[in-house]
């Protein structure tokens, strides 16, 4: 490969393994930095992003006059683009991750044996964390601030779209980790575009802990696939609203505008609406309304193609689509265990939705239903790291170990069993 930093030819096994050995040694020194010195890394990045916007703008305007000319899309272009607003957006992130509790080190069930012996947990970093992920500069600077606070060392690979972006908010991050007496190590930020950093990346279990995908649903299958390193991942957000005969219907109305409408390209936003039978016919017009205002496509089964009969039929293809657009999926259920079984067969285990004002089927929906969140009479938007009062967040886990839910610090941690005596044996 050519490396990007000195225009000389590297072997990228050769260059990987050696961002392995130097972020395994620099998560070493982490597991012992104090919260005081993290913080201070922390508020020094800040800083310095606010003081170089100018460089970062220069820098984000390379990117994005490549990405022009290779036809990106104006999604892809928006997700690219750096400007003062998102440069400060960046900064307060830095400075709220920096206000957050520390979780490393927090002991906790902390009792006595029978023995004698007192036998607790304490929380600790994982170690070297490697972060995959696309288009948004941003991600770069939320990573390591997040990898940071909670004691670990990161390898973050960007998209090739976004490389002089990266690297400029990677100098940031470096001159804030020296002005604090850090090594740099703490965070290395991949200068290559070359696609096969990724595969020597998911690969280095000698030095890397985990790895953590944020993208499209084939960069994350194809990392789960092929990694030998844990990965804490979900490959979609497939996730419904169900309203309830026993909802109130101004209540559930506003919840599944918002649950579609708030964004579009986010994993929390509903893809499909669940409508008891017995209130369809009341409850699908007034939102038909509100939705089309909104310029929402509406996609229903037979029976709700009655009601709304303008609107597309519904595949099967249709239940299954994480659509991140003003698109809509709507069946009608004859019940709470029918809409149970439409989530089971064709949810994501990502977020779940009831509006009902019946407690007990509030509960067995709660109970039943196999997700990361589970939401009563609330929108699908609130799974959210920031929502959940974990600060910024690294991703959603669908996964069901090691960490499930919105990643925020204490998920960038594992524990391990700390036992206090006074000189005891085993009899």
């Amino acid at each position: 490969m050519n490396d990007q930093k000195t225009g000389t030819n590297v072997n990228i096994k050769d260059y990987m393994a050696d961002l392995g050995r130097q972020a395994r040694a620099a998560s070493r020194l982490m597991a012992t930095a104090t919260t005081g010195v993290k913080d201070e890394a922390l508020r020094a990045m800040a800083a310095l992003l606010e003081e170089q916007s100018a460089a970062l703008l220069e820098a984000n305007v390379e990117d994005m006059d490549a990405g022009r000319q290779k036809g990106l899309d104006a999604a892809l272009l928006d997700r690219l683009e750096l400007n003062e607003e998102r440069i400060s957006g960046m900064a307060e992130g830095l400075r709220q991750i920096a206000a957050l509790p520390d979780p490393v080190g927090e002991i906790s069930d902390l009792n006595y044996r029978p023995s004698g012996i007192q036998v607790g947990k304490m929380r600790v970093p994982l170690g070297v964390i490697g972060i995959i992920y696309e288009s948004r500069p941003n991600v770069t600077a939320d990573a390591a601030a997040l990898c940071l606070k909670s004691g670990n060392a990161a390898i973050l690979r960007g998209g090739s779209e976004a490389l002089h972006s990266n690297q400029a908010i990677a100098r940031c991050i470096h001159q804030g980790l020296e002005k604090v007496g850090l090594p740099v190590d703490v965070v290395q930020v991949l200068d290559t575009t070359d696609r096969a950093a990724v595969g020597e990346l998911i690969t280095l279990s000698e030095f890397v802990d985990v790895i953590v995908p944020r993208g499209g649903k084939g960069l994350i299958e194809r990392i789960s696939a092929d990694a030998r390193v844990p990965v804490i991942k979900h490959l979609h957000g497939i996730c419904h609203v169900y309203i309830d005969d026993r909802a109130d219907i101004d209540k559930a109305i506003a919840v599944a505008f918002n649950a579609k409408t708030h964004r579009y390209g986010v994993c929390n936003a509903m893809e499909t609406l669940l409508v008891h039978e017995a209130v369809a016919a009341e409850v699908l017009p007034r939102l038909a309304a509100q939705y089309q205002k909104e310029g929402v496509e509406l996609r229903g089964c037979a029976a709700t193609q009655k009601i709304l009969s303008d609107i597309k039929a519904a595949t099967d293809e249709d239940w299954d689509t994480e659509y991140l657009a003003p698109v809509l999926s709507i069946r009608i259920v004859a019940d709470i265990t029918a809409a149970i079984e439409h989530i089971h067969q064709h949810g994501s285990g990502h977020t779940e939705s009831i509006m009902t004002e019946e407690i007990g089927r509030a509960r067995a929906f709660m109970t039943q239903v196999d997700a990361s969140s589970v939401i009563i009479n609330a929108s699908t938007r609130f799974a959210d790291g920031f929502e959940y009062g974990l600060g910024a967040e690294i991703g959603i886990s669908t996964d069901k170990i090691h960490v499930r839910g919105p990643v925020g610090l204490e998920g960038l941690t594992s524990q391990k069993y700390i036992v206090i005596g006074d000189g005891h044996v085993r009899l």
